[in-house]
């Protein structure tokens, strides 16, 4: 199963949701679609309830996410990990460097 993504507007914070596979194959398509929400100071959040699984690929394009938002001042939290991608975080170390909220919305409000 490809990723699916979609934007949420949550007042001014964008919600993207991403849903399925994080993988080599579609890593890229959410590098690109966060690529034009990460240089523009937005507040962002990634919604992944729905996320199944995350490859070393994946976790580069939200490592990146995180970067390119932050060096445009904006703001970056995940919400809502699963616990098998949260496996994948913690084996990683991601756990330590994203806020990370139970749902988007606590997310939401975190950064608004």
């Amino acid at each position: 199963m490809a990723v699916e993504i979609e934007e949420i507007a949550v007042g001014a914070v964008t919600v993207v949701v991403v849903q399925g596979r994080l993988d080599g194959l579609a890593a890229p398509a959410l590098d690109d679609r966060l690529a034009g929400l990460t240089t523009r100071g937005t507040k962002l959040v990634l919604d992944m309830a729905g996320l199944d699984y995350a490859s070393s690929a994946g976790l580069r394009v939200l490592l990146k996410a995180a970067k390119q938002t932050k060096a445009s001042k904006g703001r970056f939290a995940l919400a809502a990990i699963t616990p098998t991608v949260e496996k994948i975080f913690e084996i990683s170390g991601f756990t330590t460097i994203f806020d990370i909220y139970p749902d988007r919305d606590q997310a939401a409000a975190a950064i608004a």
